[in-house]
């Protein structure tokens, strides 16, 4: 394979990436309407350290562990904010 071939790979690849980042995303949003419904904090730290703990289990590599973590926590934390402006803006609606 040459560079361009590679690059294109690589490209439909980011692709899928887009797609499955922003599907995860609507699912923190449902679980997000979820927990004010229950009245569940956004943060839930025991939920993250599995998440990130079972990341590093079913890792095969070559990415490393410490790498795998620190691109989770940024899925995460994204997710975690989209929690955050939706209560905000849930919020928001029901002002008079």
């Amino acid at each position: 394979m040459d560079i361009n071939e590679i690059r294109k790979r690589i490209d439909l690849l980011d692709d899928v990436l887009l797609r499955i980042f922003n599907e995860r995303a609507r699912l923190a949003l449902e679980i997000g309407h979820l927990k004010k419904g229950l009245n569940l904090p956004v943060f839930d730290p025991s939920r993250e350290k599995r998440i990130f703990a079972r990341m590093k289990e079913e890792n095969p590599g070559p990415l490393d562990n410490d790498a795998i973590v620190r691109l989770f926590e940024r899925v995460v934390d994204e997710s975690r904010r989209l929690e955050r402006i939706m209560s905000h803006a849930d919020d928001e609606s029901q002002l008079p």
